[in-house]
Order: C-alpha cells, then structure tokens, then sequence
C-alpha cells in the first residue's frame, strides 16, 4: 500500500457509535487524520468527544440533519472535504410478505436515500478540488439475498448499483470511489434491529410463523456468546477502509470476511436454481 501524507486531510464518517465506524474513527485519528466522527443520537457524540474525537449529530434518515452535519464539517475545514466514508445503516429482520410500505420506506431512508443525499452534498467541494474518496460500507447481503434479509438486502444491492454508477461518472474527475462489503464482523446490528423489528412486524400473524418461532427470533434476541463462524472483528474492516483512503489508487471494492467472497464466487458460478437452494440453508 502507498501511503500519502494524511497530516492535514481531513474524513466524514457516518455510524460511529460503535462497530465499524467507531473502529475506523479511532484508527484514522491515530493515523493523523482529522476525524469528524458522526453519530445518530447526540449522547453517542458526547461519547465521542469525551474520547478525543471530533463528533456532532447526523442522522441519515433526516435531510436536516444531513444539511447541518455537511454544514458542521465545512464550518470547521474551510469548505473541503478530502474523504467520506458512508457507515451508518440498520437491518430490518423480516420475511417480505410481512414488511408494510413504512418499514421499507424507513431502512430506504436510512440505508439508501441519506447515504447519497450526503454523497451528493460533498461531492461540489471534492470536484472543486479535484480530488477525493468516497466510502460505501455495502455488505455481503448486498451480493447474496438470503431468506428474511429482504429489506436489507434491498437498501445494499441498490447501494451496490448506484455507486457503481457513480464511481463510472466520476471517471477522470479525481474523485476515487470505493464499496467496502463486509460479511460478519463483530458490531450491534443485530441488537439495534430489535426496535425496527418490534415496531413494524406482527409476526405473530405472519404465515411463516414457525419460521420466525425457529430460526428468527432465537437469533435476534440471543445473547451475546461466541462469535459466528467466519465472524471477524471492526478492525478487518478499517484496514480496507485505511487502503481505499490512503493508497494512490483505491480499488472499486473490498470484499472482507470468508463469506463475502464465497457469495460473490457462488454469484458467478452457480445457476439461480442451485443459489437458491444453498441461500435457503445458510
């Protein structure tokens, strides 16, 4: 990896609260970055401030805060931006059937819709300068839709697509775009989804109520215990995030953990009848 001098550069990141983006926040500050490291809710920034770190609220499900956190970070840099990296999102455990149009409208405002309105709130700055790096933490699921991951699978193929589109039309304009996919890696999205899940799907009356009686809610309302198998900790992600930053030329993507990579090879390779039937098992 070439690493250029990131004494003055300065990096938004999204969703870092903890997991990935607390991980990636704390090691790039290390490295000299200057970090604005956002968060949803407010005390999770004075969390992070009380850390040493650069933190105020941005919620990418609200335009507004959105607006004021790009304002923030101008405020504080003199109008420029040299990195973004998109972290923040949540999961919507369902089978699609039972997911009414406000719970998908919610995770799409999240995972999708705020991501690229923020994108497209920074880019003027990083075209002015001809140069930057955009950051799109995407996920294995956003290669592979497994049963009762419909919604989230939906926000990271969408995610997965646009920003191969935009990384096509940001040809030759100096700004590098980048998609970090992750399988699993040690973080609370699991835990963070219960809410979504508890407020929008009546289970209880779901056709597939066995299903969820069997496999779902054992697992999203287990403890935490030993990791999953092939389970990697935050920091595996950081080091692709650090390269796609810091490297002369960023790759398109960063496919992290065993599973990532064994869904794109099973993409590629299997007929969508065999997919289908191995996607079922998992």
């Amino acid at each position: 990896m070439t690493r250029t001098d990131p004494r003055t550069r300065s990096v938004l990141l999204t969703g870092c609260s903890s997991g990935i983006g607390l991980d990636a926040a704390r090691t790039l500050s290390r490295r000299g970055w200057r970090v604005f490291a956002t968060c949803r809710k407010p005390e999770d920034c004075a969390r992070l401030e009380a850390a040493g770190l650069e933190s105020f609220p941005l919620d990418h499900a609200d335009p507004d805060s959105i607006a004021m956190g790009v304002a923030e970070t101008f405020e504080r840099t003199g109008a420029r931006l040299d990195a973004l990296v998109v972290n923040g999102a949540h999961a919507m455990p369902a089978a699609m059937e039972d997911v009414p149009r406000g719970a998908l409208r919610e995770i799409f405002e999240a995972n999708l819709f705020g991501p690229f309105d923020l994108i497209n709130r920074v880019l003027p700055v990083m075209r002015r300068e001809g140069a930057g790096r955009i950051v799109n933490i995407s996920s294995v699921l956003g290669i592979v839709a497994l049963p009762f991951r419909g919604p989230y699978c939906g926000t990271k193929f969408a995610m997965e697509g646009m920003t191969d589109a935009l990384r096509r039309e940001l040809r030759g304009s100096g700004v590098q775009v980048s998609l970090v996919e992750p399988g699993p890696i040690t973080t609370r999205i699991r835990e963070n989804a219960v809410p979504h899940f508890e407020r929008w799907i009546d289970w209880e009356a779901s056709a597939l109520r066995f299903r969820y009686e069997r496999e779902l809610i054992p697992r999203l309302y287990a403890e935490r215990g030993k990791p999953d198998r092939f389970e990697l900790p935050p920091s595996a992600c950081t080091r692709r995030i650090v390269h796609a930053l810091e490297a002369r030329r960023a790759r398109a993507r960063y496919r992290v953990t065993v599973p990532t990579r064994l869904a794109e090879a099973m993409r590629r390779l299997l007929s969508t009848r065999l997919a289908d039937r191995m996607a079922g098992g998992w």
